[in-house]
């Protein structure tokens, strides 16, 4: 088999279907792996999917039920943090470069400023622990690497907060959603885009990609119900009256200003939202 350039694991996800996208319009050679295919938690799996030749392993594949996680931190943990050792271990040994994925959840959300790429981490969460656990391993691998953390991930298609939140105001005269979250929404197309980006680049290690701009979840609501004239109202609530498994950190924003540095401006959110919202399957 000839090896492509770059391996998507996690395939039919929401990023990994808009890596499939990117990768083609630039017509660089690509192999898409669903979860069904590479259980990215098995070695010899592993191994069987990285070989030689591969020069990019984009993982795309994660847990990604944050309040899940909070019933089942074991198994994410073992998909989020040790499968993320494996493929460092199998990727140096074949000289690919293993991109993956973190979160703003790895952060307490008490700053008062964008968190910075070097920053400590201190997840409030299981899912966040998840996460900071593959952080941990891949920089103690050997290998080239490059963890891009990035925060409330949307697209055309799959479960997502927009496609819900339109949903939800197509059917509901009103719906609540929490004003003291404040963090940086992330098209799945923008993030595929600009990872590409960040590779031409010559970037590793950690990074930050999300959409430009700041909001609150409810914000956020508010500009999907004005983009798709939803007859329904949303209305503005605290986490305290919307209780979750898992505790949400109120400020989550990700610095881009290495990321803005090596690539350019990232588009607004309310810009690439409304990209998105045009195109959002049924």
């Amino acid at each position: 088999m000839t090896a492509p350039v770059f391996l998507v694991l996690g395939g039919k996800g929401m990023l990994g279907r808009a890596f499939s996208s990117s990768l083609a319009y630039h017509a660089l050679p690509f192999r898409s792996c669903d979860v069904d295919e590479v259980d990215i938690t098995n070695e010899d799996a592993v191994r069987q999917a990285i070989f030689p030749g591969v020069r990019f392993v984009l993982n795309c594949a994660a847990w990604t039920n944050v309040d899940g996680a909070e019933k089942d931190e074991e198994a994410a943990t073992r998909i989020n943090g040790h499968a993320v050792g494996l493929l460092a271990r199998r990727c140096e040994e074949v000289g690919a470069m293993l991109v993956t994925y973190s979160t703003d959840y790895v952060f307490d959300g008490q700053a008062q400023r964008p968190y910075r790429t070097g920053e400590k981490r201190a997840p409030l969460n299981a899912y966040g622990r998840s996460k900071a656990v593959g952080e941990e391993l891949l920089e103690r691998s050997g290998g080239r690497w490059m963890n891009i953390r990035t925060s409330w991930l949307y697209a055309p298609w799959g479960n997502n907060f927009v496609r819900t939140i339109a949903k939800l105001l197509r059917e509901k005269p009103s719906i609540k959603v929490v004003n003291d979250q404040r963090g940086r929404p992330t098209s799945a197309e923008h993030l595929a885009a600009a990872t590409l980006a960040m590779i031409d680049a010559g970037a590793t290690g950690h990074q930050h990609v999300t959409d430009g701009g700041e909001c609150t979840w409810y914000e956020f609501a508010v500009e999907i119900g004005r983009l798709i004239a939803a007859p329904g109202k949303v209305e503005p609530c605290t986490s305290a009256e919307f209780p979750r498994p898992a505790k949400r950190p109120a400020y989550s924003v990700l610095d881009l200003t290495e990321t803005e540095q090596l690539i350019g401006s990232m588009p607004d959110w309310r810009a690439n939202l409304a990209h998105v919202v045009k195109r959002m399957e049924a």
